[in-house]
């Protein structure tokens, strides 16, 4: 039986969730970075500060994983929106770098914990050919989210006569706030279908999935680079993009406006996913979508007004809002059963790894080349990316519909029927 039967209802309050806690996370990132600058950083020190928001989680993703592959998934929810909301507070306390920087890490820890958690979900609660709908309608709650924080950011923050300090810190309460809002949504989200009597951990207790077995794994590698690829644009864009407004004296309200501009189209990219896909296939969308992504990129490094760089954002957005999605999709797909939780925390291991290394090497790039070789960095990555998202056309069969799935999703339709035979009900 699908699990959709009894209605998507914990698709939606798990949506909506997910909105209240990416606003917070979206608005608390650039109210560190304005909070840094009036701490007295350079953009070398953004840049460490934004990588240590990913430093705790590349170590915890895997056992958190390990542990929802065998468990439930909900009770990450509250203690990630937990760990949001105690890292934003203290936050807007700290008076020193280090001091913010580690609490920056608990953020990001509680970002990561929800994710799991939510991404889990997801994963168990799709039937394999709703998985790229569901992926794609839950990634809207994170466009939703980033949409809405920049600017209530922007808003809050104010430079003048020497307030950036004291309004940056407003805005990291406000984001604690918004973090602990999120609970109002957390009920009845985990469940299972009718007729289903094993629990996780007995469906596949015999043996523990090793790591590299998972990695190995055709179609992982790949999706988890094109993840890390987005996410890491997404990332310095978010970090960034404030440094970037100082140097052209654009405000910190129209800095939040553009950052926002770019997360409504990715929303309107992930509306139009559906027949995109139908349109296109999974594999060239995901090429074409890094390939225009990269281009954008490189694009922003140019000393263009404010009114191109929106358009060059709201480009870009659209571009990015492709790749979290499918690569979701194509992760759960290639993942040997008993392990689709633990897959999913590899590839976000790869995501905090690229938010690790990315703001690190932007801030450095940016203190020897300026602000602007981050985005011809992310430019070249991007176009990695879309090297890595084409290889699955090659050697294709002719008869192949359209390549509407990619080669881990026809492979894991015989894994699906097999565990049918085997008396299993697919997730």
């Amino acid at each position: 039986m699908k699990s959709s039967e009894p209605g998507r209802g914990w698709l939606l309050r798990l949506v909506i969730a997910f909105s209240f806690t990416q606003g917070a996370v979206s608005m608390a990132r650039p109210a560190v970075s304005y909070r840094a600058l009036a701490l007295g950083a350079d953009a070398r020190a953004v840049g460490v500060i934004a990588g240590i928001y990913a430093l705790l989680p590349l170590f915890a993703a895997v056992p958190l994983g390990r542990r929802t592959d065998h468990g439930r998934c909900a009770p990450l929810l509250p203690i990630g929106v937990a760990l949001i909301a105690t890292g934003c507070t203290f936050s807007g306390t700290a008076g020193s770098l280090p001091a913010m920087a580690a609490w920056s890490g608990v953020m990001g820890l509680g970002h990561l914990s929800f994710v799991i958690g939510a991404q889990s979900i997801v994963a168990r609660q799709s039937a394999p050919d709703e998985q790229d709908r569901n992926f794609g309608h839950f990634t809207i709650g994170a466009s939703l989210g980033q949409l809405i924080g920049p600017i209530a950011a922007g808003l809050v923050v104010s430079e003048h006569d020497g307030a950036m300090a004291r309004t940056s810190a407003v805005a990291l309460f406000v984001s604690a706030a918004l973090a602990a809002f999120s609970c109002t949504s957390l009920w009845r989200i985990e469940r299972r279908p009718a007729g289903t009597a094993a629990t996780p951990a007995k469906e596949a207790p015999a043996r523990k999935v090793s790591v590299r077995s998972i990695l190995t794994t055709r179609g992982v590698a790949s999706g988890m680079f094109i993840s890390l690829a987005v996410l890491s644009a997404t990332d310095i864009l978010t970090a960034y993009l404030p440094v970037v407004g100082e140097q052209r004296g654009i405000s910190p309200a129209v800095v939040g406006v553009l950052l926002s501009l770019r997360a409504a189209a990715t929303v309107a990219c992930r509306l139009a996913m559906t027949p995109m896909i139908r349109l296109m296939g999974r594999t060239v969308l995901m090429a074409v979508s890094c390939l225009g992504a990269a281009l954008l990129c490189a694009g922003i490094a140019l000393p263009v007004p404010a009114w191109a760089l929106g358009v060059l954002l709201a480009g870009l957005g659209f571009c990015l809002g492709v790749g979290q999605p499918l690569s979701m999709t194509t992760v759960v797909q290639a993942a040997p059963e008993g392990a689709r939780s633990t897959a999913l925390a590899l590839r976000l291991t790869g995501n905090r790894l690229g938010q690790v290394a990315a703001p690190a090497s932007a801030g450095v790039l940016a203190g020897v080349a300026g602000t602007a070789a981050p985005f011809v960095m992310l430019g070249g990555l991007l176009l990695i990316s879309a090297g890595i998202a084409v290889r699955p056309l090659r050697g294709r069969p002719a008869t192949d519909p359209g390549g509407a799935r990619p080669a881990p999703g026809e492979r894991r339709t015989e894994g699906t029927s097999a565990s049918r035979s085997a008396g299993h009900p697919p997730r």
